[in-house]
C-alpha cells in the first residue's frame, strides 16, 4: 500500500514508519525540518519536506504521492514537557489547520484511508475541545481516530519511568498502529 505519513521524524512516526518500510509498504514521509531528512532517507522511503501549514504544497505532494492512505502523526510540542502549557498554542494549532490541510489534502489525492492521533485522556477547558473537534474532523471525513495513552521509552518524555495511565510504550504503539489502516472509520483506544 502507498501511505504518506505525516509528521514522520516524530517519536512515534519514526518507529511507525520504519514498521510500515519492513513490512512492504511504499512510505512517503514528510517533514517540515531539513535537518530531520536524512533520518527518515536512511529508513527506505521517499522523503518529503513540506509544512502542513502550506496547503498548496501539502496538496501537490499528496497528489505526487498518490497515497492509499495517509497517517497523521502531526504534533508541535516542546522537548522540555515542562513547556508544555505555555506553548499549548502551537500543538492546538497543528491539530486545528494542520489536520484540516490533511484532510483536504488527502481528499484531493483521493486517498482511501486517513488515520489521525489523539490522546487517551480528557483535557480541560479550550484544550479538550480542541481535541474533541480534531476528532470530530476526522470522523467527518470518514477517516480513523487514534487516542494513544501517554508515551513512555526512548526519545518521550518519560524515557525511564512510566507515566500515570493511559499509558503505552512508544514501540508498542506504533506496532498496534499498522492494524488501524485496515480499521473501518471510528475510535481505537491504544493504551496498555
Amino acid at each position: 500500500m502507498r501511505i504518506f505519513v505525516a509528521g514522520a521524524s516524530g517519536v512515534l512516526g519514526l518507529p511507525l514508519t520504519a514498521l510500515l518500510v519492513a513490512a512492504g509498504h511504499e512510505v512517503a514521509r514528510m517533514t517540515r525540518s531539513p535537518g530531520k531528512l536524512a533520518a527518515l532517507e536512511a529508513l527506505g522511503a521517499t522523503s518529503v519536506l513540506c509544512d502542513v501549514y502550506d496547503a498548496a504544497a501539502l496538496r501537490a505532494a499528496l497528489v505526487e504521492f498518490a497515497p492509499a492512505a495517509v497517517i497523521d502523526q502531526l504534533t508541535d510540542l516542546p522537548d522540555d514537557a515542562t513547556k508544555i502549557p505555555e506553548l499549548s498554542a502551537r500543538a492546538d494549532r497543528i491539530l486545528h489547520e494542520g489536520t484540516r490541510n490533511l484532510l483536504d489534502a488527502a481528499a484531493v489525492a483521493h486517498a482511501d484511508r486517513f488515520v489521525a492521533q489523539s490522546i487517551a485522556w480528557e483535557l480541560p477547558g479550550e484544550r479538550g475541545v480542541t481535541y474533541r473537534e480534531h476528532e470530530q474532523a476526522v470522523l467527518d471525513a470518514g477517516g480513523v481516530v487514534i487516542r494513544y495513552g501517554q508515551l513512555y521509552g526512548p526519545n518521550t518524555y518519560y524515557e525511564t519511568a512510566k507515566p500515570d495511565p493511559p499509558r503505552i510504550h512508544v514501540d508498542e504503539a506504533a506496532r498496534r498502529t499498522v492494524p488501524a489502516l485496515e480499521a473501518p472509520s471510528g475510535i481505537v483506544a491504544i493504551v496498555e
